[in-house]
């Protein structure tokens, strides 16, 4: 049997925007737009140092290959990103979130692992991203995460925080 409206119906149903994926989380990412991410460790694990050291490496390695990295910050157990998608070459099109972050997450967890000779996830699956809308201010949010160590009381001023890493045209 076949309905000639079934169509219609289907062109009806909302469809996701071009970019986006769920987990338990919404992800939606906009191409031209910077995004806000968040990552925490596995069962808040605190990061040491040397931890620390790698994931912000992991995170800087990716600018300019598959981001456009405007800052990272390495907090004890939880990692914030502000920054742009860029084009992959190969495939024509803007890289996607989950791309980004598995690459981000998988490596750090692999050399993280390794050094710390330790086994086991050291993300948690989830991450929080939110695209900054055009009343938001750029500037702003990436001051929030600069001061992130300092609200946490780690340090009293962010140039003191050695898991900080800042793009030149957001120095200060």
């Amino acid at each position: 049997m076949h309905f000639s409206g079934f169509s219609a119906i289907q062109d009806c149903v909302p469809r996701p925007p071009r970019h986006f994926y769920r987990r338990n989380l919404p992800h939606i990412q906009k191409d031209t737009k910077a995004h806000f991410v968040s990552f925490s460790t596995h069962r808040r694990w605190q990061l040491p140092a040397i931890g620390r050291d790698i994931v912000l490496q992991c995170a800087i390695h990716d600018h300019e290959r598959k981001i456009d990295l405007y800052i990272a910050v390495v907090m004890p157990e939880h990692v914030h990103m502000i920054f742009n998608p860029l084009v992959d070459g190969e495939h024509k099109q803007v890289r996607s979130l989950a791309d980004i972050l598995n690459g981000i997450k998988g490596a750090s967890a692999h050399k993280v692992n390794k050094v710390l000779d330790r086994k086991g996830k050291l993300w948690q699956e989830e991450s929080f991203d939110h695209v900054l809308r055009s009343s938001e201010s750029l500037d702003q949010k990436v001051e929030y995460v600069r001061q992130n160590p300092v609200r946490r009381g780690l340090v009293s001023s962010p140039g003191e925080y050695p898991w900080l890493w800042v793009a030149p045209r957001f120095r200060k």
